[in-house]
């Protein structure tokens, strides 16, 4: 097994980009910590959809157990069923397998480990580390201190084991109301850390849990199972996002005031020659992106307020948004990986996220043209049956995509816009009496313009150079080439153009309500779009929609007869100054 990350692969198959992380694996497989072994997880809470900053932390974990040959578990921190569901647990499972992950073994739940849990409490109570406090919530954090006062003492601090093992015993039987009564660490009410203050560790809850009913109604906190439920799973490397560094001293307390010997045979490894070492966690700087809101209360007030059209809207930064936006899992993955893993804290440019969307749909999305707002052409050179096959190129670039046929015919559509009775300056485009090439087709000339009772342009006449079929015509030179799509043989289809659904850079900062941030042409429905055939029973996906951008089926929406089409990212960065 390799010692150092200068021998480790990423994901992308390139050399991984060396991190302090890595480094310090390097170091423990060099010391032969753990036995050689490396194994990490993903914990993530059931209580929402994962979002682009989940993805980062998926990708360091699954990654890095791949570098070094070794495991990565999936498993549920599903703690607070209050706001839990299987809806999100179904829909986690399915986005780590869309980004191209697999977990070792079945997937965990920290509710596994519920009896075990207790019984570790339990341990900690005889050996006088924790005590039942009967003080409300409010009452706890009055109690608590402040960052530059000391905690008080609870006066339940110092009840005798004897009571405690009896109250705790009362709460698991449900003889008490929420609130009633919590379970605390005996630690230090004057640390400075606030954390130690005597940290609660379990909760009296009567609500029904998704995967163990009723059978409980306490409930321990995060800050208890998570460093447990690495033990018993014989984790090596626990790694976490930074705000959870100061809660490390914590991790680190309730594990060395457990019996080692008990976790061990609770444990995986209890069957195992590997040596039991305990779980180390380490802390990284979260992922955190301008234009862009991700703190989960906030995503979900924006799905339950109806500001978004649910967890998945294309316009959120939940990994099935992206997903359903047209983000490929490459890209996503090649975005993680070159924001790098470091210990401090910084604000991404959603340029380089749009960046690595825009390089690999160039690479890999064939092309095909749409038009979004259709304006009638008759080529008046060609009889009124007239209908031909052109062969063009899927991609300019690959030629393993293939060729696509587009069928020409007497009437196509061209986007209003590209057109303009009086053309401003530098337009390059067709104009009135102007000649413009069809993109893979002829050098067409307008003739008439067209217009309705009301003054509107309804068509245009034009005429066919039919020596033009790919090459130039003959004593000019004719600069512009638009995109085009047969009248009657187009595809009808619906074209959503979704952009950054905030314009300020920093719509989660302290003193910005992202209500009023929130950017009205985020979405742009288009009702009469016409695409071109080839397009459709195509299991590409993902589309260059020439001139106009990258686009895909929507996942939910394109089962209707008219197709529907996500704009995944325009051509070009839009936004930088």
């Amino acid at each position: 097994m390799a010692d150092s990350a200068s021998g480790n692969k990423s994901a992308s198959g390139a050399a991984a980009p060396s991190n302090f992380i890595r480094h310090m694996i390097g170091e423990d497989l060099a010391n032969k910590k753990h036995a050689g072994r490396v194994h990490t997880r993903f914990p993530p809470e059931p209580n929402g959809y994962l979002h682009i900053g989940h993805a980062k932390s998926i990708c360091l974990n699954f990654s890095l157990a791949e570098e070094y040959n070794g495991r990565c578990n999936l498993r549920f921190d599903d703690t607070n069923p209050a706001k839990e569901s299987q809806e999100f647990v179904d829909s986690i499972k399915d986005n780590i397998k869309w980004l191209g992950f697999d977990w070792h073994g079945e997937v965990r739940y920290s509710s596994n480990y519920f009896d075990h849990l207790y019984d570790f409490a339990v341990q900690l109570i005889e050996s006088g580390k924790a005590y039942v406090c009967s003080l409300s919530p409010d009452q706890a954090r009055e109690y608590r201190g402040t960052l530059t006062e000391p905690g008080t003492n609870s006066p339940d601090r110092d009840q005798t084991i004897k009571e405690n093992l009896d109250l705790f015993k009362r709460m698991r039987d449900g003889e008490f109301d929420e609130g009633a009564y919590s379970l605390r660490a005996k630690i230090d009410m004057a640390s400075p850390n606030i954390n130690m203050r005597d940290p609660v560790l379990y909760r009296i809850r009567h609500i029904q849990h998704h995967q163990t009913g009723d059978k409980w109604c306490i409930y321990p906190t995060y800050d208890y199972t998570h460093c447990i439920s690495d033990a018993i799973e014989g984790i090596t490397h626990s790694l976490c996002t930074l705000e959870f560094e100061d809660h490390r001293p914590l991790y680190d307390w309730i594990l060395h005031n457990l019996d080692i010997d008990s976790l061990r045979v609770v444990s995986d490894l209890a069957d195992s020659e590997a040596d039991y070492v305990l779980p180390q966690q380490t802390e990284f700087a979260k992922l955190k992106i301008n234009y862009t809101v991700m703190g989960k209360r906030k995503l979900r007030e924006m799905v339950e307020s109806g500001i978004v059209d649910g967890w998945d809207d294309p316009r959120m930064p939940t990994l099935a948004g992206m997903r359903r936006r047209g983000f490929t899992p490459a890209s996503l993955r090649n975005f993680c990986e070159s924001v790098g893993v470091a210990r401090s804290e910084s604000v991404v440019d959603m340029g380089m996220l749009e960046h690595a969307i825009r390089d690999d749909l160039d690479k890999n999305a064939p092309r095909a043209m749409c038009v979004l707002n259709p304006l009638k052409v008759v080529l008046t050179t060609f009889a009124e049956d007239y209908r031909a096959e052109l062969t063009m190129s899927a991609h300019p670039k690959d030629e393993s995509l293939g060729q696509r046929v587009v069928p020409l015919t007497r009437e196509i559509y061209i986007d209003k816009s590209d057109f303009e009775e009086v053309p401003p300056p530098g337009f390059k485009r067709l104009i009135s009496g102007g000649e413009v090439r069809l993109r893979g087709a002829y050098v067409i000339r307008c003739d008439e313009v067209v217009k309705d009772d009301s003054g509107e342009i309804v068509q245009l006449n034009c005429s066919v150079d039919e020596n033009t079929l790919g090459k130039s015509p003959e004593g000019r030179k004719v600069k512009g080439v638009i995109h085009w799509v047969s009248a009657s043989e187009g595809v009808p289809a619906t074209v959503r153009l979704y952009d950054r659904l905030f314009n300020e850079e920093k719509p989660e900062a302290k003193d910005v309500d992202y209500h009023n941030c929130l950017n009205p042409e985020s979405l742009i429905k288009l009702e009469n779009c016409i695409v071109e055939p080839s397009v459709i029973g195509n299991d590409a996906g993902n589309f260059q929609f020439e001139r106009e951008g990258y686009f895909c089926f929507d996942s939910i929406d394109s089962s209707d007869a008219r197709p529907v089409f996500n704009r995944t990212i325009t051509l070009r960065d839009s936004w930088s100054n």
